[in-house]
């Protein structure tokens, strides 16, 4: 049986908050035109979105924008609010518009409790839309999923890095970053 589902655009979706339909502080987020309720963080998820946050900066510095939680327009369906990403350095901080796949240079997602959403869902979303690097960390295995290659059918790189070892972003060869740095120091 074939379903037809409507798809809310980003243009319906910013509506749904304007008419009050959205709660200014409801937790959703709209990816292929769907509507996903975000989950409550919980005080490792938080932990661990500030650790990699600070150590991003502290490798990155001024050359880029370190965003937490902030909207990414990836296309016409889909704003999600990924937990960080590295994009390239506004002087207005993006107050006229959200960043857009092309001005991304790496999304991060911490996962707990949503790790597959974010491995199927979020990963395709993110493919679709061209961006060039997607990491999931995840907290409960203590590993970082990568993946690269972006194309219509997904990711056509995915690798999964243990604790013991290291990571690179692809857009920044110089910052070598040790998986144990961005999980909690207990086990």
């Amino acid at each position: 049986m074939l379903v037809n589902i409507r798809r809310l655009s980003v243009t319906d979706y910013r509506r749904l908050a304007e008419v009050g339909i959205l709660e200014p502080d409801e937790q959703v987020e709209l990816i292929a035109g769907q509507i996903f309720q975000k989950m409550v963080k919980n005080p490792p998820h938080s932990a661990a979105n500030k650790r990699i946050e600070r150590l991003l900066e502290n490798c990155m510095g001024n050359t880029v924008l370190i965003r937490s939680q902030e909207p990414i327009m990836l296309n016409d369906y889909s704003e999600p609010e990924p937990d960080i990403a590295v994009v390239e350095f506004d002087p207005l901080y993006y107050e006229e518009e959200h960043p857009t796949p092309d001005r991304v240079y790496l999304i991060i997602e911490i996962s707990d409790s949503t790790l597959n959403r974010d491995l199927e869902i979020k990963a395709q979303a993110y493919a679709e839309s061209g961006v060039v690097e997607y990491w999931v960390v995840d907290l409960n295995h203590r590993q970082v999923y990568r993946f690269r290659q972006p194309s219509g059918a997904g990711y056509q790189e995915r690798r999964i890095f243990s604790e013991d070892e290291t990571i690179v972003p692809l857009a920044f060869s110089q910052v070598a970053i040790a998986v144990k740095t961005m999980l909690s120091s207990k086990k």
